[in-house]
């Protein structure tokens, strides 16, 4: 397999994003960060309505502006006073391309899986105002100031929605000018710096990871500066206090971590949007750094255009997890495998009370009471002694940063513990280095067979303490959206290092020895074979030295210049 083969139609765009790079871009810096932020407000008339959008030349789809209307209010049925922050995600309409493409991929390249730019989807992060009003027909002031980007930082946004969002109710359209013109002078996200974020008098400092990163973050070293700064965990799409996600259903973090694992079709039934956000995002990032690869809805309505195809009984669910506050939901979802019904989310000292695993058939449209309701048996053993551990830092009056990174750390080392064997098995795969001829095709990756894999199992299985059926859960894996992403991904991260090792080879032969007894057209053909490498090598910034690539560069100089002077003429115009 060629890593190269479908990079063409690349070349179209990267030559626009450098052309752009010389010009400045209006906006290019704010879209590098967000798509656009916008007003929704409620007209007694039109339902949800979108009363603003900035910057005001933004393009989005009619079908894009109704789902962020209906998206960016609580349904009646949550009861929020005051102000609520929730997100949400929306299906990207057809056809439509990113404004940041060559920034994009240089950014996806370097950033880990799970924090990428989304190529389909857009987040929403929701501030929502509703308190009571006399001089308003209904009563209540109710208004939602929306955050829409394709980036998943969850806690970088909300954050900065907490400071502006407030502002912006007393002040209006001015203040949200100022904002978005202070975003557009931020620098963009690059894995691996230390970025500050000024707006409104704070300094959000943020430090993406890198992609060789995999595990959780920590605090950034505050700077000694009088402007006041926010401090962004890197474990950019875990909820900091995500234990408070997780504190009803802690014994059953083991079935809830493989239901992810396999990507299995869940909803989660939520008292709020607020509550349903938070619980399927933790849901989704409890597997990282393995990129969870269905789709998920952190809230979801019955006026989402997705709602029919995801309701069908035609055929079976879809591999997604959805977050619902409408009752009504019950009655659509009751033939859903998996159903976790969760009350507030309240972080007190007294032990939370664990819910219960239940039969599906015991879902009823008028019952409340909390629980999962799936007939799931899980593959692995619960481990007692870490439930054990949580639940006596809850009652001990434990920090709930602590809880939840006790937590994260014990699913991140179950996570990797799962991936390693593979891990393993697919280097077993890669060609030996002494295969590479630099006069040769590179050797082919052998293919995967999941029979030879588990073979594997019994000299390299899993590190963990935990028991269970180990062959199940990987047969069972394989059959997931995960695996196949997973494997995708790390096929042509594998083939473009066999082209970078076979590159090497050939940076390192004497190709002007070679040269010697070769007809003109085996030369040619060389200098055009080497000068694609050459190209594919520096446009898709593979890892291969520089030296080396220059001094392949004066070798094939130093070929052309022993041509006759029409060829060489010829070569040069190439």
């Amino acid at each position: 397999m060629d890593p190269f083969d479908s990079s063409d139609s690349l070349e179209g765009p990267s030559k626009t994003a450098a052309t752009n790079a010389e010009v400045p871009v209006p906006w290019s810096r704010f879209s590098a960060w967000l798509e656009c932020v916008c007003v929704v407000t409620f007209d007694l008339e039109l339902g949800q309505a979108i009363e603003l959008v900035y910057p005001h030349d933004v393009k989005l789809t009619e079908k894009e502006k109704t789902s962020i209307c209906y998206l960016s209010f609580p349904d009646s049925y949550s009861g929020c006073l005051g102000d609520t922050q929730f997100s949400f995600r929306l299906r990207q309409s057809v056809g439509r391309s990113s404004s940041w493409f060559g920034h994009e991929d240089a950014y996806n390249r370097d950033a880990p899986v799970t924090l990428q730019k989304e190529h389909a989807h857009f987040h929403g992060y929701v501030y929502f105002r509703q308190v009571k009003d006399a001089s308003v027909k209904r009563g209540y002031f109710q208004k939602s100031l929306v955050v829409v980007s394709r980036l998943p930082f969850g806690n970088l946004f909300h954050s900065l929605l907490q400071v502006i969002a407030p502002e912006y109710f007393e002040k209006h359209e001015p203040c949200l000018e100022t904002v978005c013109n202070e975003i557009d002078q931020w620098p963009a996200p690059v894995p691996g710096q230390t970025l500050n974020l000024p707006v409104m008098g704070v300094v959000m400092q943020v430090q993406i990871p890198p992609k060789v990163e995999t595990s959780g973050g920590s605090p950034v070293k505050q700077p000694q500066t009088e402007v006041p700064t926010i401090f962004y965990y890197d474990t950019v799409l875990i909820d900091l206090h995500v234990i408070r996600c997780f504190q009803s259903v802690l014994i059953h973090m083991q079935m809830l971590w493989e239901l992810m694992l396999l990507g299995e079709p869940v909803v989660v039934m939520a008292p709020s949007p607020t509550v349903s956000s938070e619980t399927v995002l933790a849901l989704v990032s409890a597997i990282a750094p393995l990129r969870y690869c269905g789709d998920y809805r952190p809230y979801f309505t019955i006026h989402d255009s997705e709602f029919k195809e995801y309701t069908t009984r035609t055929q079976a669910p879809p591999n997604v997890i959805l977050g619902v506050t409408n009752p009504f939901f019950i009655k659509t979802f009751h033939c859903w495998p998996h159903i976790i019904r969760l009350g507030d989310l309240k972080m007190s000292g007294d032990l939370p009370k664990q819910v219960k695993v239940k039969k599906l058939a015991k879902l009823k449209t008028l019952d409340t009471k909390t629980g999962i309701y799936t007939a799931y048996k899980t593959f692995l053993h619960k481990d007692k002694s870490f439930i054990k551990r949580l639940l006596k830092g809850i009652q001990k009056k434990r920090p709930s940063e602590v809880q939840s990174a006790i937590l994260r750390r014990h699913l991140l080392e179950q996570t990797e513990s799962f991936i390693l064997p593979l891990e393993r098995y697919l280097e077993s795969l890669m060609p030996p280095q002494r295969s590479m001829s630099p006069w040769k095709t590179p050797p082919q990756i052998r293919s995967f067979s999941q029979d030879e894999f588990m073979k594997t199992l019994e000299q390299a299985g899993p590190q963990l303490t935990l028991k269970g059926d180990w062959t199940g859960l990987y047969r069972r894996f394989f059959r997931s959206p995960n695996f196949d992403s997973w494997y995708r991904l790390r096929h042509r991260e594998m083939t473009q290092k066999v082209e970078c090792l076979h590159l090497e080879a050939i940076c390192a032969a004497d190709l002007l020895t070679w040269n010697k007894d070769k007809s003109e057209v085996e030369i040619v053909d060389l200098i055009l074979k080497l000068r694609e490498k050459l190209m594919k090598a520096r446009k898709h910034q593979l890892p291969v030295k520089e030296e080396l690539l220059e001094k392949l560069e004066q070798s094939i100089q130093t070929i052309i210049s022993s041509l006759p002077e029409d060829l060489q003429t010829l070569l040069h115009r190439q």
